[in-house]
């Protein structure tokens, strides 16, 4: 580290608040939307389904809690430590209670900056350090007082910000792709009329995953999340890893294979995603597979019948409530019916299909590409063990 460097500690330079607890009496329909854990990712948070607030209460009760342009969002429970900076559409939201809001409390730090700053490696181990809980970790503003910022001069923030923003950047740029492909892949399906109906057993045959959760590794094969399913995508950035020792075990009843329908079936239903080709993964804990066994159904028709407007009514009206959990019944699915476009017009738009889940698959490869090397250039750039111009010609190379 450099000798202009400073270690600070953080509520000298930085204003943080929690969001505040609020009831779910308090949920509307529509108006201010409220940014939960789930929402937060690299990038921006989602508000695609959020909960919504009143705008009147919000004005009465938290309207010192409205979000800024620029806000820096920092988990404090479940992906402990996981970022997201508030853009455009984030302006006025509210953070749920768990999500720390920050912003820059003198000139000393950049606000681009502050994403940087807690996620780099220094300020991470003092996260996992601080963090209590036997089964869910978690940290609060009263242990944040006792942290530090690893700072450089405002000139170093500058470029840090810009080099690793140009990743983040072409990263938004195919993360809107893929959504643009998949909403197309959507309507383009919905376009053809269903009107084959036949059972499951008929065309897939139905798998089920591991009841318990393997030792996670650092790297391995993937452990599939529930939470990586994300409207037909499959986001391994929510997943884990488990040991090539573990591995034989784990995918001893299936192993997911390229054209597999991944879906959960408990809490989160109606999710489902599918499997891309290259990935080494056994299946995660309340998570399913549909493998297609008719040479006419392929996994990306199948996946759009089982994402259908007429399948989602097939599983809340199938699903079991329990006092805990919600869930599919595995051994009756098989004989549950789904609709599908007769075999005529199938052909076209399996091609249909095949074409645009190759893009959404070909901008995910590339965008784990470039996480790695951001992940890769942060720690170092962060620390002043890499020249900004090094850390240039990377990024220029990758983008």
């Amino acid at each position: 580290m450099f000798a202009d460097w400073r270690e600070l500690p953080l509520p000298q330079i930085l204003d943080f608040q929690e969001g505040p607890g609020i009831m779910a009496r308090d949920f509307r329909p529509e108006g201010v939307p409220l940014i939960r854990l789930a929402g937060l990712k690299q990038g921006a948070p989602l508000l695609a389904g959020c909960d919504r607030l009143d705008e009147e209460q919000v004005s009465k009760r938290w309207n010192h809690f409205r979000l800024q342009l620029g806000d820096v969002l920092l988990s404090t429970s479940a992906s402990l430590g996981e970022t997201s900076t508030v853009d455009t559409s984030g302006i006025g939201a509210i953070a749920y209670t768990g999500i720390i809001r920050f912003r820059p409390k003198t000139s000393e730090i950049l606000a681009n900056f502050i994403p940087h700053a807690l996620t780099a490696p220094s300020f991470k181990r003092q996260i996992e350090a601080m963090g209590v809980g036997s089964v869910i970790k978690h940290f609060g503003p009263t242990h944040l007082r006792q942290m530090t910022i690893h700072l450089p001069p405002v000139s170093h923030q500058r470029a840090i910000a810009e080099v690793l923003g140009a990743l983040d950047e072409k990263i938004a740029v195919n993360e809107r792709i893929a959504e643009t492909a998949m909403e197309i892949a959507r309507a383009r399906y919905a376009l053809t009329p269903a009107t084959a109906e036949m059972r499951i057993a008929d065309i897939a045959t139905v798998f089920d995953g591991p009841h318990a959760t393997p030792q996670k590794t650092p790297h391995g094969p993937w452990f599939l999340s529930i939470s990586s399913l994300k409207g037909g995508v499959l986001d391994l950035a929510e997943s884990a890893h488990l040991s090539e020792d573990d591995f034989p075990r784990w995918t001893k009843r299936v192993q997911p294979q390229e054209g597999d329908v991944l879906f959960s079936y408990e809490t989160r239903l109606g999710e489902a995603a599918l499997m891309p080709a290259g990935v080494r993964a056994c299946l995660g804990r309340r998570m399913g597979l549909l493998r297609p066994r008719s040479a006419s159904v392929n996994g990306t028709l199948l996946l759009h019948a089982y994402l259908s407007r007429e399948f989602q009514k097939e599983i809340r009206r199938r699903t079991v409530h329990g006092a805990t959990v919600d869930r599919i019944p595995l051994k009756e699915m098989p004989s549950w019916p789904i609709s599908l476009p007769v075999e005529d017009d199938r052909e076209d738009l399996i091609s249909a299909l095949n074409a645009l889940h190759s893009k959404i698959t070909h901008t995910a490869e590339e965008n784990r590409t470039l996480a790695t090397l951001r992940d890769t250039l942060l720690p170092q750039l962060v620390t002043g063990k890499l020249r900004i111009k090094d850390a240039e010609r990377a990024v220029e190379d990758a983008v």
